[in-house]
């Protein structure tokens, strides 16, 4: 009886307030980000959680998540570089451009050589034109791309600006009629490594999607700093606090106690001359707000203090 109750008291104790900050996943194949997500909130017990930098279900590795107030973080770590290592399969294409949808087309890549397939690649790398896959989260008309499909509508995605900032073929494998290519792919935010797979296929003439692929890095953040949901369940705590994440991921600006005070109130700075979106942090060593410099003056993006 009163193991029942000690078991009903400890059942409905308040959980502690989770501090904001980032908590750096490995995630699992066969989840999807919201799932990560959804589990994230069960266990630290908030509803303010959210990701940057979507993972398909067949993906597996880094996956950041804000939780409450730095949430706020997600849409500007989301536009930096990430890394991947992939397996691409030449000799097939699919409707998806990976291992989960339907083959469309097969040929014998059994032939295909390595200097063939480094010219290929050649092509894909720096800045090129990208289609995204069909099956993409990306929007049209309000609607996803993915939507669009899964309801019989044909969808055409114009070619958009990406950079591949390197593409290098780590290993080759035959297996029948196909050729397995092990990949490195480090890539700007936006970038579909699936698309990737495609084109080479195509370039190659015997078609090509995406089998496996793993995310080693979101700008700086690795798989040494992930965790694994079982040991994030074990020990419930974030991966970097909101002024370690700040100072991980953005350029620093220090600035004294009237300068921390006006960016608080969403007041300009005078510039500084560093580029990009930066970590404006206050005496006392916390962050106050991210600023951008435009027109000789830093303007607060997100303001931290007083939240």
């Amino acid at each position: 009886m009163s193991a029942v109750a000690n078991s009903t008291t400890r059942k409905h104790e308040p959980r502690p307030t989770v501090p904001p900050g980032l908590v750096v996943v490995d995630k699992p194949a066969g989840m999807t980000s919201h799932d990560v997500v959804a589990r994230v909130r069960k266990i630290l017990g908030t509803r303010k959680v959210g990701h940057a930098g979507t993972l398909d279900p067949m993906a597996t590795g880094v996956l950041v998540l804000g939780v409450e107030r730095a949430t706020k973080l997600l849409g500007h770590l989301a536009l930096d570089s990430k890394g991947y290592l992939a397996t691409i399969r030449l000799g097939a294409a699919t409707t998806t451009d990976d291992a989960e949808g339907e083959v469309i087309s097969e040929s014998n890549a059994f032939h295909v050589t390595e200097p063939q397939v480094l010219r290929g690649i050649a092509k894909l790398t720096g800045d090129i034109d990208q289609v995204p896959s069909a099956v993409s989260a990306v929007k049209i008309a309000g609607e996803r791309a993915y939507e669009l499909v899964r309801a019989g509508k044909k969808v055409d995605l114009p070619a958009r600006p990406v950079t591949v900032h390197r593409f290098d073929l780590l290993a080759t494998r035959h297996e029948g009629t196909f050729t397995d290519l092990d990949v490195m792919v480090e890539c700007s935010s936006g970038t579909y490594v699936r698309a990737l797979a495609r084109d080479l296929g195509s370039d190659l003439r015997v078609g090509g999607h995406l089998v496996a692929l793993r995310r080693t890095r979101v700008g700086p953040f690795g798989l040494a700093t992930a965790r694994g949901l079982e040991q994030l369940e074990a020990d419930p705590k974030l991966s970097l606090d909101m002024d370690a994440a700040v100072a991980a991921a953005f350029p620093r600006r220090d600035v004294n106690a009237e300068d921390a005070l006006a960016v608080a109130h969403g007041q300009r700075l005078p510039a500084a001359g560093i580029f990009g979106t930066y970590g404006v942090f206050g005496p006392d060593g916390r962050v106050v707000a991210l600023v951008n410099e435009q027109g000789g003056a830093a303007r607060p993006v997100v303001v931290f203090a007083g939240l």
